[in-house]
């Protein structure tokens, strides 16, 4: 028995923990390594030790590509609905309220007209925080009415996409729409002689990346991305087989011909202005 000591009882026996405070740091998904978020804000959200890139906000992603003052938003007063009035653990009423809270916007998609290396485009954009930027209703209106826009004004269209939930299941049938709406106005502005750059981001599935995603004239897609119609993890328990490394990923996708550029974000507006450029 210890005669000196302090009991594991006594008051001040127990130091308090100290608790870091949450919100401060990021596990990579690429490598693992923890990342400070102000260190990985500064490195727009690009992971220093893999090149990981982070998604993106919507803000964030107009803020990279578009020139400073000239972005005008359209169709901000467009809002979504709970046509099948949806109900679960939570109904779909409170999750557009709580994510609308969080990010700031009222859906998953912003679009507008703006400036990029001084040519004038029709741009839209997700959030991949909102509803895991699926689409929904007002998602593919907004960026049908910017695609007619495009060909009124004869500009090039520049979309965006970052979507890991697809189709909006909360909205049904009238989601499953937007995949042939926002189709067939890409078919018209092909039929205008208009140009169509789809950016694919980390990530695009299912019904985003089964219509307006994969119909760009250039499919421009960042390093890493998981691009594809359903998750490995679905495919490989419905074939029985084990899938090769990296599939679905943009390098693969690049190797096999569905992309045709893999470019880094800090190089994507330069490379998007050149695009325009021969395109045009």
């Amino acid at each position: 028995m210890k005669l000196f000591g302090r009991s594991k009882h006594s008051p001040g026996s127990r130091k308090a923990k100290r608790e870091m405070p949450a919100g401060l740091w990021t596990k990579c998904e690429g490598c693992g390594q923890l990342l400070y978020n102000k260190a990985l804000e500064e490195s727009l959200r690009i992971c220093p030790k893999c090149e990981f890139h982070f998604p993106l906000t919507g803000n964030e992603r107009l803020h990279l590509l578009i020139d400073p003052g000239t972005f005008e938003e359209r169709d901000a007063d467009l809002l979504p609905a709970d046509p099948l009035e949806f109900k679960g653990p939570k109904t779909y009423r409170e999750k557009l309220q709580e994510d609308q809270r969080i990010c700031q916007t009222s859906d998953a998609c912003i679009t507008g007209t703006g400036q990029l290396d001084g040519r004038r485009v029709s741009i839209g954009v997700t959030d991949a925080r909102f509803i895991m930027g699926s689409m929904g209703s007002v998602v593919g209106e907004r960026l049908t009415r910017a695609i007619e826009r495009a060909i009124e004004l004869r500009h090039p269209v520049i979309i965006v996409s970052g979507s890991g939930g697809g189709a909006r299941m909360y909205e049904g049938m009238l989601s499953l729409m937007q995949m042939a709406k926002t189709s067939s106005a890409l078919m018209r502005l092909d039929e205008a002689g208009l140009p169509f750059i789809s950016v694919l981001t980390h990530p695009t599935m299912a019904g985003v990346f089964a219509s307006f995603a994969s119909l760009g004239d250039v499919i421009v897609a960042e390093p890493r991305a998981l691009i594809g119609f359903t998750g490995p993890r679905v495919i490989e328990q419905t074939i029985r087989q084990k899938l090769p490394d990296g599939f679905q990923r943009s390098e693969f996708l690049l190797a096999h011909g569905l992309i045709d550029l893999i470019v880094h974000r800090r190089e994507l507006k330069a490379t998007l202005g050149k695009l325009l450029g021969h395109l045009n």
